[in-house]
Formats: C-alpha cells, structure tokens, sequence
C-alpha cells in the first residue's frame, strides 16, 4: 500500500476552490425512522461513498467483503437492499477522495474535522457521523531528543498544513511552549518515517501517524514518543460528510441511514468475541496490511466511536462546537488553508460546514423498535 493515501493534506486548498461553482440547495429534515425498506418497485437511487485506507474508514470495505453492501454499481447488500439504495464505493487515496467530494463526483466522502473545511468553501456538507478520533495515532516521535527543552530549535518534519502540524502546534500549545521556538519542516510523512528509521543524523524529529508512528519506534532503541494526539483528546476527528445538496434528494435520507447502519453493524462485529478478530483482520489488511497484534494497538490509538449515543455526545457538546471547532478554525486561517473563518453550524443547517446529529438520533430510534 502507498501509505500517500493517507495525506491528511490542506495543500488542495486551492485545487478545490475552482469548484466553487457548484451549487448547492437546501435539505429536508432527516426523517425520524430507521429508512423505508427495499420491497418497493422503484429502482434504487445510486450514491457514492469515496473512502481511503484508515481504520474506521477502511470498516467500509471489509462491510463489502462481508456483504452488507456491494462496492460496486448495479450490486447491493444486505443493508442497501433494505434502504433500496445502491452504493458504489470509490477507494482512492485521501488526497483523490477530497477532490472526488469537493468536485461532486462523490456524494459522501470520509474526511477529518480539520481537512472538510478546506472543501466546504466550495461544497456545504453536513457531517452525519464521527466514526474515531486519534488518541495517540498521531505523534512526534524523537531520538536523542527526550524533553521539549531539547527539541528547542530543531526541525520536526512532517506534513505541512495538515493533522500532523495542527497536533503539533496543539501540543506546543497544552504545553505552554512558543511555537516559534520549534520549526515544522515540510516533508512527506513517508519519507520522513524512512529517513528517521534510516538513522539520518538530520532527522531527529518526525510528526507522523500510524502506521509510521508504530514503525518507527520499532526501528531504533532510542526513538520515543515526545508529545502525541493523546493530549489533545477528542480535537482530531475521523468522519463521513454528505453533500447537503445529496441529503436533499430522493433517497438522500436514505443513503445517510444505510452508512450509519452499516457502520455500526460493523462496529457490532468487531465488539462480538465470535467475529471480533477477523474483522480487524479484515480492517488490517485493508490499512498498511497489519497483522491481528499491531490492529488491536491500532484501534486502541485510533478510537472509534462504536456507539451512537457517543457520537451524538461528541457533536452536542459544548467543548466540541465552541472550542475545538474554533481551534480547528483558527489554525485554517492561520495557515492560509481557508481564506476565513468557515461557517460552522450544529444541527441547524445555518453553515456551510454542519454537524448534524439527526441521523444518529434516528438510527438509535430505529434500534428500539
């Protein structure tokens, strides 16, 4: 796997602005039950999902292997069947599923909190549910360094204008240090990992994610975790985000109740003892082709929110809507990555960018029935 797919990357700030063209129309309220049933005589109303390889995303394609739903177009799952959907999955690198979404060739695409405000400049989205968060899935990771005092003027390399940099600046920040004092170096995160585990003499610092994060504690006796995500708990969230414009549309509804059912189905499989390991067999294989022992510390650093009811705590919270969401603003704007702050609504449908709890309510109504 070329592990570029998982650029959690700004630098398509621009490349995404020149869709700004494309409009968008407002969407109904999300309907109250569980979806209508597949036993109709219409045919299926077609939608795409576009995801890359990363833990709680990568749950969808392993969903296809276990036939809940087919990735490709003119097939369905079980659960499609039961919406009367038809989901093609788009598996592409992360970098190609942020401009499938930003440019409408997909309908829904799994994105971070930080990066879908680079795209809802150009497309208003509504995040419909947080599917993990990093806590310690992304890490400064040093040798011969082992304080902060002494990472003091020495280049940490990683990607710019991404997770990676706003982890470090938020922990700089926890930690009360300036941010001035300790340069953030451009570099791929792949080749930083190499050329770290490599032993180059220049690369002392490097802020990466898994699996680099895991490989390159591995590769020397003397690299340590100096800081990681796990101090900013719950600001770096894993999600799927709709356009508002496909939300609106017939079967729109539909397609956001059959994602969050089939993530939870999956999550299920992987909390029941009988199917638990091969699921994150499955998951593995589709990230970084881990084996079963690195995917149990996987999902231990990269949490998914596996139950509804803590996903709905997430978006409601008062920590998330006015501080996290202002610091992930904040940085946008401070790097150049959104030319303002974005507009951010929370289940009022006000903002180009909403966290809409809707769904969620609905799927944890359907489940009591």
């Amino acid at each position: 796997m070329n592990m570029k797919s998982k650029w959690r990357c700004f630098a398509l700030g621009g490349f995404l602005a020149a869709f700004a063209a494309n409009g968008c129309t407002e969407s109904k309220p999300p309907v109250a039950s569980g979806g209508k049933g597949g036993s109709g005589t219409k045919a299926p109303v077609k939608f795409t999902l576009a995801w890359s390889e990363y833990p709680s995303w990568s749950i969808f394609g392993v969903a296809d292997d276990v036939g809940l739903i087919n990735r490709l177009p003119g097939a369905q799952g079980s659960i499609e069947k039961k919406y009367n959907i038809d989901i093609e999955l788009q598996l592409a690198s992360y970098d190609q599923c942020i401009a499938l979404y930003g440019n409408s060739q997909a309908d829904a695409v799994c994105i971070t909190n930080i990066d879908i405000l680079g795209v809802a400049g150009s497309r208003t989205s509504v995040a419909i549910v947080p599917t993990s968060t990093s806590a310690g899935a992304d890490a400064c990771i040093t040798a011969g360094i082992t304080t902060l005092d002494g990472l003091k003027g020495k280049a940490t390399r990683g990607l710019e204008k991404s997770v990676s940099q706003y982890c470090f600046d938020r922990c700089l920040e926890k930690r009360n240090a300036t941010n001035a004092d300790y340069p953030f170096t451009q570099m791929d995160p792949e080749q930083a990992a190499q050329t770290f585990q490599g032993k180059d003499p220049n690369v002392q610092s490097i802020m990466v994610w898994n699996p680099f994060v895991m490989q390159s504690l591995r590769s020397r006796d003397d690299a340590k975790v100096l800081f990681s995500s796990e101090e900013i708990p719950e600001e770096i969230i894993d999600m799927v985000v709709v356009g508002k414009d496909v939300l609106s549309k017939e079967g729109g509804e539909e397609f956001a109740m059959a994602i969050l059912e089939t993530f939870y189905a999956m999550n299920q499989r992987m909390a029941d003892p009988k199917t638990a390991d091969e699921t994150l067999v499955g998951i593995g294989a589709k990230f970084a082709k881990l084996e079963l022992a690195d995917m149990k510390t996987v999902v231990q650093q990269t949490r998914f929110y596996a139950d509804p009811s803590d996903a709905v705590r997430l978006f409601s919270s008062e920590t998330f809507q006015k501080e996290t969401m202002k610091k992930v603003s904040d940085f946008c704007v401070k790097y150049g990555m959104t030319p303002q702050p974005v507009a951010l609504s929370f289940g009022t449908g006000q903002g180009v960018m909403d966290f809409d709890t809707s769904y969620l309510k609905s799927y944890l109504e359907s489940q009591k029935k």
